[in-house]
């Protein structure tokens, strides 16, 4: 599925510029190549670029990387949004940091790795703008934005219905509700939806309800005029208006007080929110995207959720399958999240041994993906020798495995691999439940859930 971004490539070396159209066609709906720099600016002022990838170095000085900062700097000039990512041959921290200091979006040395590559592009995408005095500022908008792009990878049938519907939805303006254990990838579904849609070049603005307490959330959400309470210093926009003509995230949708779940009702059915301390309402065009690892419809039939705003919220149900329905889909995960993290750590030829990924492929992962992401990180940054060493990590998935293997015939082998995954965080943790609830890739709610289920 390509995304919806106009790429234009800027090297004086004919084969790196075929080189990077053919595979970069691939992921984008449009790639442009260019030999000559002299012709950047008229390029720019004729066609809608998204991103440029400018090489550091033409053929009049060759390792300075001068001529490339003089590009960058016209081509930031010529087009203020436009996301740059450097290349160079010649790569060197002090020349990386000068060009994000001029405004570059990301850095990459030549000679890439594909998928390298394709992580630097999508990473400067996925960046910001600066806002201006507006009373927002970058860190309003989505944490998905922020965050490093990581790929929907898995070839399980689960998970190719999943990326279909993807493909089916992201089109259109329907309401979305993605449902699903934590770490199964929900925020990551969300950021798919938005970049594929006609919002893309517009925010993905998310919010994480079950941070915000009851008294500041109608605040958080629909903004507010100065004064209208004591900390009220300026005005402040809302996440709705952040969105406006965007996407909006509402994650942990579940966490959401039922008193406040009438004013969300609301404010989608008119697509208005009234600032707290504004007498009128101001219009906004969002795209909703909601989440939740809870199950609302027992929710509803509880008195917990309204029946009404779920109704409003879930057009199209996405299910996310937790990582043990779809075991096939980890020998991929484990190989692209080692190449991942030996890349952020300058770790070379870093590898699992084939009986640990044997285990770790037969392994439940009660924390999903984001488990084992957490759990290829540590390995690689504990990493001694070329490979990896997981009887070192504080939660010791292989050594779990091998324990539950004497009770393989039992109907309860999951909770008792759970169980025993959760006791060695807690005790590695000294008992510090968000640190042995991020190490297990859950969030804190779901971690005392699971003590409260499991008498610890």
């Amino acid at each position: 599925m390509k995304q919806p971004f106009n790429v234009l490539v800027l090297d004086d070396n004919q084969d790196i510029l075929t080189a990077s159209r053919i595979f970069l066609k691939q992921h984008f709906a449009q790639v442009v190549t260019l030999h000559e720099p002299a012709q950047l600016q008229s390029m720019l002022g004729s066609q809608p670029f998204d991103l440029l990838l400018l090489d550091m170095n033409f053929s009049r000085d060759t390792q300075s990387g001068e001529e490339g900062l003089f590009y960058l700097k016209q081509a930031l000039k010529a087009r203020p949004g436009l996301k740059v990512v450097m290349m160079t041959a010649y790569a060197a921290l002090p020349l990386a940091v000068r060009a994000m200091q001029l405004g570059a979006a990301n850095f990459i040395a030549k000679p890439w790795q594909n998928e390298q590559l394709l992580e630097a592009l999508q990473q400067a995408l996925l960046q910001q703008p600066q806002l201006g005095n507006t009373g927002q500022s970058n860190a309003a908008h989505s944490n998905a934005a922020a965050a490093e792009t990581i790929p929907l990878l898995g070839d399980s049938p689960a998970m190719q219905q999943v990326l279909r519907t993807i493909e089916k939805v992201a089109k259109t303006d329907a309401n979305v509700l993605l449902l699903g254990e934590s770490g199964t990838g929900k925020a990551l579904v969300a950021q798919a939806i938005h970049q594929a849609s006609l919002r893309a070049a517009a925010p993905l603005v998310s919010v994480d309800m079950g941070s915000l307490s009851s008294s500041l959330l109608e605040s958080e959400l629909f903004g507010h005029k100065k004064g209208a309470f004591t900390d009220a210093k300026s005005d402040y926009a809302g996440r709705f208006v952040q969105a406006n003509g965007g996407t909006l995230l509402l994650d942990e949708l579940g966490n959401l007080p039922l008193a406040q779940q009438a004013k969300l009702l609301t404010a989608l059915q008119s697509r208005t929110v009234v600032p707290v301390g504004a007498s009128q309402s101001v219009a906004v065009d969002i795209r909703l995207v909601c989440a939740t690892n809870e199950n609302l419809y027992q929710a509803v039939a509880e008195g917990a959720f309204r029946q009404d705003l779920l109704y409003r919220i879930n057009t199209v149900e996405i299910v996310l399958p937790p990582l043990r329905a779809r075991k096939g889909d980890v020998a991929q995960l484990l190989d692209w999240y080692l190449k991942h993290y030996s890349r952020k750590y300058q770790r070379d030829a870093l590898q699992i041994s084939s009986s640990d990924k044997h285990k770790l492929q037969q392994y439940d992962w009660p924390g999903n993906v984001r488990q084992l992401a957490h759990t290829v990180e540590r390995a690689v940054v504990l990493a001694d020798g070329s490979t990896l060493d997981f009887s070192q990590l504080p939660v010791t998935t292989v050594a779990a495995v091998e324990s539950a293997e004497h009770v393989a015939d039992n109907d309860f082998f999951l909770d008792f691999v759970e169980e025993k995954t959760i006791r060695q965080a807690l005790q590695y943790y000294q008992g510090n439940v968000s640190q042995a609830a991020k190490a297990l890739g859950l969030t804190r709610g779901a971690l005392y859930r699971r003590l409260e289920k499991y008498g610890l």
